[in-house]
């Protein structure tokens, strides 16, 4: 697969030459480990709300969706009610779809019972870390983010089918799929190689 050559001249993983905002995001965020609760539910939320979309749109309306969806605070968003759905619905900043954004509420609450059960998302989600993965950006899908799925739908989340578990995974750095030569890809896996989860022996 070939690499996209950016403004600067560097290569990067070819998907960044699809917009320009996606170099920004590709260099300082995509691929990075995270173990920080809230931006993991925030990119799960996400990515259920990218499902029959492109990236560039939901990424395009993220700071709608942080500001509709309270900075996506899990307690916070587990309260909503009818009256914050319609408020949802009412907002053109965000993909105004009443199934996902039930699915974002009732997966606020689940993330809450998940937190109760492992002590934090991260250290659940983390379980399923790619260690040997396939090659970068061949796939849609993977062993883990196959199991990571099953075992979040049998804890009641939505949303989160494989593939969407698996973009998830990708973004959140539990596989370093940047690309042979990118730019990106010596530094996701260095921080991988020193990455710990609090809480995760």
């Amino acid at each position: 697969m070939s690499l996209f050559t950016a403004a600067d001249g560097l290569p990067r993983c070819r998907w960044c030459g699809g917009a320009p905002e996606f170099v920004p995001y590709h260099d300082h965020e995509w691929g990075f480990p995270v173990s920080d609760d809230r931006r993991l539910f925030e990119k799960l939320s996400l990515e259920g709300f990218q499902s029959g979309l492109s990236w560039r749109t939901i990424l395009n309306k993220r700071e709608a969706f942080r500001a509709g969806f309270a900075g996506f605070d899990i307690d916070t968003v587990a309260a909503f009610g009818e009256a914050d759905v319609n408020r949802l619905l009412a907002d053109k900043g965000i993909v105004r779809h009443r199934g996902k954004i039930e699915a974002v509420i009732n997966n606020a609450a689940r993330a809450q019972e998940l937190i109760a059960e492992a002590g934090s998302i991260a250290a659940f989600v983390w379980r399923y870390e790619a260690k040997e993965p396939a090659q970068p950006q061949s796939q849609t899908t993977s062993p883990e983010s196959i199991a990571l799925s099953k075992a979040l739908k049998k804890r009641g989340w939505k949303f989160v089918g494989p593939t969407t578990v698996f973009a998830f995974m990708q973004a959140m750095g539990l596989v370093n799929d940047h690309q042979e030569g990118c730019i990106a890809r010596k530094r996701a896996a260095e921080m991988r190689a020193r990455f710990a989860v609090p809480g995760q022996g």
